[in-house]
């Protein structure tokens, strides 16, 4: 942490641990962490191990390599074949199972697939290869999407022709409504990504608190922060308080990043888009603009993303929701894992299934 210590953290994150574990709750909450990030650190910090009986954490759809549909895995797989391509994409996509196999295993077979860390790394990539077709795999919240926006603005004012963009990025908000819309899912709160709410504010999720009479808590990844937040959303949620409570107030603020959001709304445009698992969520997604059509990956080479339900006997869509935890499927640990992953829920640093393999016990 940048304000105190190390061992002043440790102080204050014993004091949180022992008044979670002598927290009189009034009832048994169902909470929700959004972000995979949370997801992993949560079990990595030994949080879960503190929390009471009567609070439920569920895991979220917070990881976008995740929430990609199948079909988006097998038109980068598809592409990748293409004469003269080269792919570009974070390293996260790279061994995720399409129904002919990962972008990994075309590598392996020839195809010219390259690991960028950064959107801004295809340009150079574009301008030294000006006679090869340039696809980056835009697949991201709203923590990625304005450096894709920023890359797009440098693409066009630098006349890169052979530069497109297959995306895939998706919005936090109206993903929350479909789950709290479903009757077959009870939520109780929400523990709100640090990162996205860095960029949209925490104010954009005020509905949850209006329209839905829940709480939600924005919270930070380190331990002290993350035991801070779920203690407040526990005695809010227990107590049937409806609030949005930002805690991690170092980096976030109401109104978010003012100029990162203006330079994505000068490039995308919201629209409804598939969620693995979950179905089309309307104004979930972001697409370019027209003005911006000729680096639509889609357009350009008149793609066609095929609809599939992805591998058989997965329950990662069910997982995503929170309807289902890894051990309930019959692939965990068993035909699944980090070796030779059978979803992307396996794959993904950001996946619930790649925590509880390494973490759960």
């Amino acid at each position: 942490m940048s304000i105190i210590n190390k061992q002043q953290a440790g102080e204050v994150g014993a004091q949180l641990g022992e008044t979670f574990r002598q927290l009189k709750l009034t009832r048994p909450v169902a909470l929700m962490e959004v972000c995979g990030t949370h997801t992993h650190a949560l079990f990595r910090s030994g949080i879960r191990s503190l929390l009471p009986p009567e609070i439920k954490l569920i895991s979220g759809p917070g990881c976008p390599v995740c929430v990609t549909p199948p079909g988006y895995v097998d038109l980068a797989q598809e592409i990748a074949g293409y004469d003269d391509v080269i792919i570009t994409t974070f390293g996260d996509m790279m061994r995720v199972p399409g129904s002919k196999g990962s972008l990994l295993e075309s590598q392996a077979n020839g195809a010219d697939i390259r690991i960028v860390y950064s959107p801004l790394d295809v340009l150079e990539i574009a301008r030294l290869n000006p006679a090869k077709k340039i696809i980056f795999l835009a697949v991201g919240f709203e923590t990625t999407v304005p450096t894709v926006a920023a890359t797009i603005e440098r693409a066009a004012a630098q006349g890169l022709a052979n530069l497109t963009f297959l995306t895939a990025h998706k919005v936090v908000p109206n993903a929350l409504r479909a789950l709290l819309n479903d009757p077959e899912i009870s939520l109780d709160g929400f523990l709100l990504p640090g990162h996205v709410s860095t960029v949209t504010g925490f104010g954009l999720f005020s509905f949850l608190r209006e329209e839905y009479r829940i709480p939600a808590v924005v919270a930070g990844f380190e331990p002290v922060e993350m035991l801070a937040a779920l203690i407040k959303l526990s005695t809010l949620a227990a107590n049937k308080q409806p609030s949005l409570v930002n805690v991690y107030g170092g980096l976030v603020t109401e109104e978010g990043n003012i100029r990162a959001q203006a330079l994505v709304e000068k490039v995308f445009t919201l629209a409804d888009v598939t969620w693995r698992g979950i179905g089309t969520i309307p104004g979930s997604g972001l697409v370019l603009k027209p003005e911006y059509s000729n680096y639509d990956a889609r357009l350009v080479f008149g793609l066609e993303e095929s609809q599939n339900a992805g591998p058989a006997g997965c329950l990662c869509g069910e997982i995503l929701k929170g309807k289902k935890t890894p051990p309930d499927c019959s692939l965990f640990k068993t035909v699944c894992n980090p070796e030779k992953p059978v979803g992307p829920c396996m794959v993904s640093s950001e996946g619930t299934c790649g925590a509880y393999y390494k973490y759960h016990q």
